[in-house]
């Protein structure tokens, strides 16, 4: 007896169903899928951001080189601050001037400018991306984008660095070619203050600070160590050096000051300073 076209598309259908046991095994098959990739996406998309934020350095690096073949080798300065250079124009540093409630912040008049072929503003060379626009306050009055890296104006330009000019003004403003060691030199690296929200910082400052008699611990350093590894505790901090190399460093639980600040290679002893000021033994 032939069945019936109703009744073969009713078993047909019967006989393409899922039973809900499999419907389970599938969805917790999925479940441990989604638990094993999406680590190894996330630290994909860390690494990438890693790579990204060294790409950035390297071409700030090689600005700030070139900046110094246009002065006679001389290191860029961190800023002019005092009125000595501005009268009593807005200061301007590195990246441009700070800006006020009243004036935008004019990355044109940067020092670093006229060598990199970028703007100031959110997502460029300038910002870190693991420390993206919205996740920080930022300085200056009027809170625009300006740099989530530090320069290491405490070494290479004394005076023309805010806040500690006044009391290592004395100390030479660096030629390049005079710089120790410049692989391990930092020039830029990843920099923040603490704080809820943490704020931005353009200085990178040192894991020691002179005090007019000898080297004290600094307790506000200022890299950041926010670039966190795959299966790490702790994070890295993306720093390019005054050979035109970038390299990330990563953290050790004895660097870090305050959340995820701190210095590279510690305070404790005087192996961070070659990292920031190479010469501080001869500091008298």
């Amino acid at each position: 007896m032939r069945s019936s076209p109703t009744t073969w598309a009713a078993r047909a259908g019967r006989a393409r169903a899922f039973t809900l046991i499999e419907v389970l095994v599938v969805t917790a098959v999925i479940a441990v899928l989604t638990g094993v990739l999406l680590p190894a996406l996330g630290g994909a998309r860390e690494a990438a951001r890693t790579a990204a934020c060294l790409s950035n350095q390297r071409q700030l690096g090689a600005a700030w080189l070139l900046y110094a073949g246009d002065y006679q080798d001389r290191a860029m300065p961190l800023a002019y601050w005092s009125a000595a250079d501005i009268g009593t124009g807005p200061q301007v540093f590195w990246w441009g001037t700070r800006g006020s409630a009243s004036s935008p912040v004019r990355p044109e008049a940067g020092f670093i400018a006229p060598y990199l072929d970028a703007r100031l503003g959110r997502r460029s060379v300038f910002e870190c991306p693991s420390q993206a626009w919205g996740t920080y306050r930022a300085q200056g009055g009027s809170r625009e984008p300006t740099s989530t890296y530090g320069y290491n104006g405490y070494y290479l330009s004394p005076a023309k660095t805010p806040g500690w000019g006044e009391s290592i003004g004395g100390r030479p403003w660096r030629r390049v070619f005079e710089i120790r060691d410049p692989g391990a030199l930092m020039v830029f690296a990843d920099a923040l203050l603490p704080g809820t929200p943490v704020r931005n910082c353009a200085l990178l400052d040192p894991a020691r600070l002179w005090d007019g008699a000898g080297w004290v611990m600094n307790e506000s350093p200022t890299t950041a160590f926010r670039h966190r590894e795959r299966g790490g505790r702790m994070g890295a901090a993306a720093a390019a050096h005054a050979d035109g190399g970038a390299r990330a460093w990563t953290g050790r639980a004895e660097w870090i000051v305050d959340g995820v600040v701190g210095s590279v290679d510690g305070a404790e002893g005087y192996g961070a300073m070659t990292k920031y000021v190479p010469d501080h033994e001869e500091w008298r």
